[in-house]
């Protein structure tokens, strides 16, 4: 963005908080009898002067997350509840089907020890535990990191690699393909076994479906969620235990069927 881009997102920047500040203004003449509404600030995609974040129309950001700047998110990946993807220094790149999962933060390096200027590339199908921190480093395809691990500038986490809870990855360390590294700082501890490799596999799945269903759930319209909410307390079992004495059968309506299951009657 140039100097006139510039000038023109300032200018519209304080016409929005001079709207803003006319209806403080309008509230308070009202007195007592003044109705403010309370909006919240909080925006799931942000850009950062001219760097917007691009987000895949199949991947899942959650209400409560934050992606700004120069961000790509692929197909099928999903970015939970509560993250931060800050790509404004340098870019993020995340992958198709990963997921980054509560809490964890992901940022990119502009200056360091090494006086290296850092992207934070994340490949595909990589599971980001709860509570990750990304800071300037790669994780290659099909790479899990554990909760709460820390990975730090010019890292690199090789593809089928496993970074253990609560790891710190320091600078510049590179974790091999196929191996358990973990400890602060962390160190190699064995070689990851074919169970979890298929693990690594399947977590990339299960979360992608999983996506999905929060996905449908986020999209519903406020009248929707209050009908559920009325079904749910007219059909709400007062005492399973004793129904089920008297052979009483719930039948669960359709509305309120997981959608992976066929509604069908509940014996209880």
């Amino acid at each position: 963005m140039g100097t006139l881009g510039k000038a023109i997102y300032t200018v519209g920047f304080w016409i929005r908080e001079t709207g803003q500040a006319i209806d403080r203004l309008g509230c308070r003449l009202q007195g007592r009898y003044f109705f403010q509404e309370q909006l919240s600030r909080h925006r799931t995609l942000m850009n950062v002067f001219d760097k917007a974040p691009v987000v895949d129309k199949d991947a899942f950001v959650a209400p409560s997350a934050s992606i700004i700047g120069d961000v790509q998110v692929g197909s099928g990946s999903s970015i939970w509840y509560g993250c931060v993807l800050r790509g404004d220094a340098n870019s993020i790149s995340v992958g198709s089907g990963t997921n980054i999962q509560d809490n964890s933060l992901v940022h990119v390096a502009k200056s360091n020890l090494s006086g290296k200027v850092l992207p934070t590339i994340i490949g595909d199908n990589v599971t980001i535990g709860h509570s990750a921190v990304l800071h300037g480093c790669t994780v290659e395809d099909e790479a899990f990191i554990g909760t709460g691990a820390m990975l730090l500038d010019g890292s690199i986490v090789e593809k089928n690699a496993m970074v253990a809870a609560g790891a710190l990855v320091r600078q510049n360390t590179k974790i091999p393909s196929g191996e358990v590294w973990g400890g602060n700082p962390a160190k190699f501890l064995r070689k990851l076994t074919d169970e979890e490799r298929a693990f690594i596999s399947q977590s990339a799945t299960n979360y992608s479906d999983l996506a999905q269903v929060h996905a449908a759930e986020n999209a519903k319209p406020f009248d929707k969620i209050e009908f559920e909410k009325a079904l749910r307390k007219k059909f709400t079992r007062k005492d399973e235990e004793y129904d089920s004495t008297l052979g009483v059968v719930h039948e669960t309506p359709p509305e309120l069927a997981h959608p992976d299951k066929d509604p069908k009657p509940l014996q209880k």
